[in-house]
């Protein structure tokens, strides 16, 4: 036990060290397969010794059932704004008002840094320990988010050792999204028939505030820390102090911040921001101006609710106005039709733009987009250009409102609009776009990673007919390669060995890979680690798939469908016999402890609710989501919910987790 107890702690800080390295300096060390690994064995030791389970283990991010509202608390010290200005010009005015206060005639150290453009957030550590995280709210309450905010792999749950004599260590920064990561996302929000997102900031706010934690840890979250509010036990003499001694504590920081000596100094990192906004793989909206000394931030105090030891210098918003020339359908791997406008190229921060997606025809009615209007367009997020409106006056005369074709522009098959989504989509799963998009999502980094197959490689094996199904790619030689167009020996070669290397994948990856609708590298993984083989998922019936926590009915059918289809088996079987091998979880050696008894799970317990379900089975015994007759025990954890009064009005015993343990050792 004593081996067991030190491999679980010695993966917990190997996977705290690669998360460090990921997201605080910004150089992994290690493959994802590598870390997925890692995260795979411990998951598994924990499963089968949840007595050496601890809250703050990389695996207990994910937690609990949906919230019916977020409580709200208070801050210990206001989370204040900043005063906003859009100039240069202002930035000097800032300083004079610095030293015009301070009775200075010299020059004033500043800590310049960009600004975020996401949800402000607190964190609150204890002892090193992260037990709560608020929003900003109104500045003097705000949201309590710990649930959410633990799923971000971002963020620590436990600092390094030198924080944990720290009794208390506020910590305030910015949730956001990657911009690749955003344009991913809003992919994924139109193949599932869902509005996609206006702009990052908004996908970040949105995720952060969903009532289910299992949504937060499905979306792609960062953050970046950048002030403190309540501190005992430990004092900073500057701000870059404190930002260093944060990252070294495990803490992410951006590190694109500047110690500036004077005024003319700060407009040089505003300025030399200002170019590079756009390089940068997140989205920010201008700079922020501290005075770097914390003793002279104590003796400038704060007017209003904001400090006069710092102001916020914005950029200009960035726009230009182009004409539609058409608007043309694409279809996407799951079907979805996609509305584009195609455009006058027109120069939008530092970008050539000539397509906009107009997301569906609600979209195109709601903003009333016409061939032959000129447009106001932008970049959200820097990202997805898009139409901002519509400039009415210069409507040409006898423009016709846009509709989309009821049938396929792909393969003129009937397009059908499922009840409750918003996009029109093709249910022909032969359409020439559907599965050409599907392999391109099959060789993708997430999926397979085939990285030296890209997307212009794909069209050119499309067309060549060298690849019309997944396992095609296994049956390519070099001189397929060699004859497509523009390819050479060496980058021919590494096409072939990029394949080879991804003959050996994991099971949640295959699964992803396949491009089941609805199921996300999150529902991936849940799978997996239900089922443990494609094999057991194959055979899995609708109502199996249904009672998984995190699979709602419709998931469970798209998934039961799917699978279904012989095609798909068949295929499936193909890419085994063609080399591609499937690293399944690691089973648990079975006992029969349970056996006969069903448990129905409420509540949040030690470890997560689908590594308890998976403790339950192991054990022979089975798993309900509702509490009925047919209920041996209630396990229930904190914050248990109705099916507490629903055990209780039908006598079936209610037992906690210690109950629970003494049940499986018996």
């Amino acid at each position: 036990m004593k081996d067991v107890k030190a491999r679980i702690q010695e993966l917990r800080d190997l996977i705290r060290t690669h998360d460090y390295n990921y997201y605080v300096l910004d150089k992994p060390q290690i493959t994802d397969f590598e870390y997925d690994k890692f995260f795979a064995e411990l998951s598994e030791l924990e499963g089968k010794y949840p007595e050496f389970v601890t809250g703050d283990s990389p695996t207990q991010r994910v937690g609990g059932e949906p919230l019916a509202a977020f409580k709200k608390a208070k801050h210990r010290l206001p989370m204040l704004s900043l005063q906003n200005s859009y100039s240069t010009h202002e930035i000097r005015e800032f300083d004079e008002r610095v030293k015009r206060f301070l009775g200075s005639a010299g020059s004033v150290e500043y800590f310049c840094e960009p600004k975020f453009d996401g949800l402000a957030i607190e964190l609150v550590y204890e002892r090193g320990h992260l037990v709560r995280a608020l929003t900003r709210g109104d500045g003097e309450t705000g949201e309590d988010v710990t649930l959410n905010v633990r799923t971000i792999r971002a963020i620590p749950l436990v600092l390094s050792k030198e924080a944990r004599n720290i009794p208390l260590l506020e910590i305030r920064g910015e949730i956001l999204m990657f911009k690749e990561d955003f344009r991913a996302l809003n992919e994924s929000q139109q193949e599932e028939g869902l509005a996609p997102f206006a702009n990052p900031r908004n996908a970040a706010a949105g995720s952060v505030r969903q009532l289910d934690p299992k949504i937060t840890a499905a979306r792609p979250l960062r953050m970046y820390c950048y002030a403190f509010g309540a501190l005992e036990g430990v004092r900073f003499r500057s701000q870059a102090e404190f930002n260093d001694q944060i990252a070294e504590w495990g803490l992410p920081t951006a590190r694109l911040h500047q110690v500036c000596k004077n005024a003319d100094c700060a407009v040089e990192f505003y300025n030399d921001t200002l170019k590079r906004r756009h390089a940068l793989p997140f989205d920010i909206d201008g700079v922020v101006v501290k005075v770097n000394s914390l003793n002279l931030q104590d003796e400038l105090g704060f007017i209003a609710r904001s400090p006069r030891w710092a102001t916020a210098a914005k950029f200009q918003p960035e726009q230009g106005q182009t004409i539609v020339k058409d608007i043309a359908v694409q279809v996407g791997r799951t079907g979805a039709l996609t509305p584009v406008a195609i455009m006058e190229p027109v120069r939008v921060g530092g970008v050539t733009i000539t397509h906009a997606t107009l997301h569906n025809q609600d979209e195109i009615d709601r903003k009333d987009v016409r061939i032959g209007d000129t447009v106001i367009i932008q970049r959200a997020g820097d990202v997805i250009p898009e139409i901002v409106r519509v400039v009415s006056e210069k409507r040409p005369t006898h423009t016709k409102p846009f509709r989309l074709s009821r049938n396929c522009p792909a393969c003129d098959n009937p397009v059908e609009k499922i009840e409750g989504e918003v996009v029109l989509r093709c249910a022909n799963p032969l359409c020439p776009a559907v599965v050409r998009e599907s392999l391109k999502h099959f060789v993708s980094r997430r999926a397979m990673d085939i990285d030296k197959v890209g997307d212009r490689t794909i069209d050119q094996m499309v067309d060549a007919g060298l690849v019309t199904r997944f396992s095609d790619f296994y049956k390519l030689t070099l001189n397929d390669v060699l004859s497509l167009e523009r390819q050479g020996e060496k980058s021919a070669q590494n096409i072939i060995e990029s394949i080879e290397k991804g003959r050996h994948t994991t099971l949640p990856r295959f699964i992803y890979a396949l491009g089941i609708r609805f199921v996300g590298e999150q529902t991936a993984k849940i799978l997996a680690s239900h089922f443990r083989s494609i094999e057991k998922l194959i055979a899995a019936t609708e109502e199996e798939l249904d009672q998984i926590a995190g699979i709602g009915e419709r998931v469970a059918h798209s998934i039961y469908s799917s699978l279904k289809q012989k095609a798909l088996q068949k295929e499936i079987d193909v890419l085994q016999k063609l080399g591609v091998e499937i690293e399944n979880p690691k089973s648990i050696k079975a006992s029969a402890t349970l056996a006969g008894l069903t448990f129905v799970v409420t509540g949040t317990l030690p470890i997560e609710r689908n590594a308890v379900k998976d403790l339950i089975e192991q054990n022979g015994g089975k798993t309900s989501s509702s509490v009925s007759k047919k209920t041996n025990y209630v396990l229930a954890g904190d914050s248990p919910g109705s099916k507490i009064e629903k055990a209780q009005e039908l006598g079936i015993p209610v037992i906690d987790w210690g109950e629970f343990q003494r049940l499986v050792k018996s």
